[in-house]
């Protein structure tokens, strides 16, 4: 398996590891729970180098971003990043993903999911006919996620870069922890507010970042975050998860991201995605809680009250924000409205469920 740079500090740490896109991960450190409530009620601190990225670079870098990807990222200038997908061109998703500009027109940095990096990169190539500069800095990237209402206060306490007042989806890049040219984002994955920080592994920058990030958040009971409570926190959301929620059959349109479509411009699979937006489409992705004792997980059946297939789950837990089992899934339009009532088919029961409106918490 991979490794980055701080996995030492993980195993070190007593985290239980686990394989995840070939890397070798922290799933939990103190318990998921616990971990979750650290980052919703103060600070934690996620390891998530296992993200690709990609750069773009030159005259028709924006030009490609634009024929691949479904958000219009001609609104872009230096310093704000968008949420985007990879269309592909049957009408699924390629990957969700983020688009940095670092400068307009010219100079794009994307990050992907881990699992698709040699996927995207083949795909990106495939459509860059413009000779555009392409590099994948995946490999010598660390990016650690700072997450929570105590976050930027933490991460202001180690730079002379104004923090505290970036606005969501902008970034800025300087020196951060005595190590230069880190890129902090004002980004993440938990709803809870925060940034994500992007810097090069060199220098032993890792360990002085890793360092002086938990030394300067201790008045703040900062804590090392592992993917389980990443999952939770995430669904709490409503955020998708490539590979649950969204994969290469599933369009935007279906998934609630007709708003990271724009129609604006030409793009793969953009005469499909108009269609559904016209018709609607056969199905969406809608958030559920649970009105019986058990807990849906990825792949079970969602049926109507007869016990006919309706749907699939796609994501599901327990949230220990509400103290309930919540979860997201495909049904028939029918079925999407919110206060209808569905079953989830868990153990050959029928468990009912009730569509709500997301975020959950």
């Amino acid at each position: 398996m991979k490794q980055t740079a701080f996995t030492a500090k993980h195993i070190a740490l007593g985290a239980k590891m686990a394989e995840f896109a070939g890397f070798n991960m922290p799933i939990s450190y103190t318990g998921i729970n616990d971990e979750h409530a650290a980052v919703r009620n103060s600070v934690g601190v996620f390891d998530v180098s296992h993200m690709g990225e990609f750069m773009l670079k030159g005259e028709g870098a924006l030009d490609l971003i634009q024929r691949i990807c479904s958000n219009d990222a001609s609104k872009l200038n230096d310093g704000q990043a968008q949420y985007s997908c990879l269309p592909n061109e049957q009408g699924g998703i390629v990957d969700d993903l983020l688009i940095y500009c670092i400068k307009k027109d010219a100079v794009y940095m994307l990050v992907v999911n881990a699992g698709n990096i040699a996927k995207d990169w083949e795909w990106i190539s495939k459509h860059n006919t413009g000779n555009v500069d392409m590099e994948d800095i995946s490999h010598k990237t660390c990016l650690l996620a700072i997450q929570g209402p105590q976050a930027t206060r933490v991460v202001q306490s180690l730079t002379g870069l104004d923090v505290l007042n970036l606005k969501y989806y902008t970034f800025i890049k300087g020196t951060f922890a005595g190590v230069d040219n880190v890129l902090i984002s004002a980004t993440g994955y938990t709803g809870a507010g925060g940034v994500e920080i992007y810097f090069e592994d060199k220098d032993d920058a890792a360990d002085k970042i890793w360092n002086a990030l938990f030394e300067a958040g201790k008045p703040q009971g900062i804590k090392p975050i592992g993917l389980g409570a990443r999952d939770t926190l995430r669904l709490e959301m409503g955020f998708c998860l490539y590979g649950n929620d969204i994969d290469d059959t599933t369009s935007p349109m279906e998934a609630g991201l007709g708003w990271i479509t724009k129609f604006s411009k030409d793009f793969t699979s953009r005469s499909i995605f108009e269609q559904q937006k016209a018709n609607g489409p056969a199905r969406k992705l809608v958030g559920f809680e649970m009105q019986e004792r058990g807990i849906a997980r990825h792949g079970h059946e969602i049926k109507d009250f007869e016990g006919n297939v309706i749907g699939q789950v796609t994501s599901g837990t327990q949230s220990p924000t509400l103290g309930k089992a919540i979860g997201m899934g495909y049904v028939q339009p029918i079925s999407a409205a919110i206060g209808s009532e569905i079953f989830i088919s868990i153990r050959n029961t029928l468990l009912k469920a009730i569509v709500v409106k997301m975020p959950f918490a």
